[in-house]
């Protein structure tokens, strides 16, 4: 994904639909994470697989490096955030390298 790919795929609508990875794949992913990476909460039906780079900006939809388990109390603060970088991205008005630097340093900082 590039700045100069971005109008012919994260850009189109309902792009990410075509190559965001099954639910059978990314509940298998979140319980072997969750139990790897030694969570406290174990519920996988308390988390979201999330994309660490929303494949709105064009991040690795099947990447384990790129896909975590979200509490679903942050998704719902950070889906807007990602909604809107992704918009700008689209109206030209944000770069590609730093919307993923934004949404990199928020994830960071509240994940």
């Amino acid at each position: 994904m590039t700045q100069a790919t971005i109008s012919s795929t994260v850009c189109v609508k309902g792009w990410t639909a075509t190559i965001r990875p099954p639910a059978s794949y990314t509940s298998a992913l979140k319980r072997t994470q969750l139990a790897a990476w030694h969570y406290a909460d174990q519920n996988p039906s308390h988390y979201e697989e999330d994309h660490l780079i929303s494949l709105e900006l064009g991040g690795a939809p099947w990447s384990k490096r790129n896909l975590w388990p979200e509490p679903h109390s942050q998704s719902a603060k950070s889906d807007p955030r990602e909604n809107a970088w992704h918009k700008r991205l689209c109206n030209e008005t944000l770069p590609l390298k730093q919307a993923r630097a934004r949404e990199l340093a928020y994830k960071r900082k509240h994940g």
